[in-house]
């Protein structure tokens, strides 16, 4: 990793990229899943298990966490910023179909990969992981309590929460993957702000 990358850009050359609203939901949101992920794997994985031990405690854990995950995207509704980034996520343009053609064609070159505040790929990981929260909420409330619905929805709930519980841990490995690689992306959760130079070259459509 070239010390470029790692030198953080004067203080007039950064702008803003994140509210506080905005990095404490994702911090918080982060930590939550973190535990969810941590548990999940102390409980599935035996090695993990037996080293582990406390099976009743870390189940606990796991359920309230899980429980908690929604919890600061909904106080995160309470920041206007926070939903104007929301509006952004939820928003897909002509440039954006260019850009995960870019991606396909691993055609790494700024001016082939067009992105406003959020990039194409931003946006699906963030539809898919809030779709994906949901799915495991629900079936994990049905594998809690059992005496709410039949046995043949339990099974199924099961089924779906444990093989979406290890396509999410894929996903978000990916995730962090390429947030090791992108330090300036980091510092703008951590900070608030960006350097101008990689917010053209990153995000050449986005106007702050």
């Amino acid at each position: 990793m070239s010390l470029r990358a790692e030198t953080p850009a004067p203080p007039s050359a950064r702008i803003h990229r994140f509210g506080r609203a905005q990095r404490w939901v994702h911090r918080a949101t982060a930590v939550l899943m973190g535990v969810c992920v941590a548990t999940a794997a102390c409980l599935y994985i035996p090695q993990l298990a037996i080293l582990v031990g406390r099976r009743e405690l870390v189940v606990r854990i796991h359920e309230c966490a899980g429980l908690a995950l929604p919890v600061p995207v909904l106080l995160g509704l309470a920041s206007r910023a926070f939903r104007g980034d929301l509006g952004f996520l939820n928003r897909f343009g002509p440039h954006d179909r260019i850009w995960l053609r870019a991606a396909l064609r691993r055609d790494r070159r700024p001016e082939a990969r067009p992105a406003a505040k959020f990039n194409a790929g931003q946006k699906i990981y963030a539809a898919w992981i809030a779709g994906a929260t949901l799915v495991m909420l629900g079936t994990g409330l049905m594998m809690w309590f059992t005496h709410l619905t039949p046995l043949m929805w339990r099974t199924s709930a099961t089924f779906v929460h444990d093989w979406l519980a290890l396509t999410i841990g894929v996903v978000l490995a990916g995730h962090v993957g390429m947030a090791v690689a992108d330090p300036e992306a980091r510092r703008g959760l951590r900070t608030g702000t960006v350097s101008r130079e990689w917010a053209e070259r990153e995000h050449p459509l986005w106007r702050p």
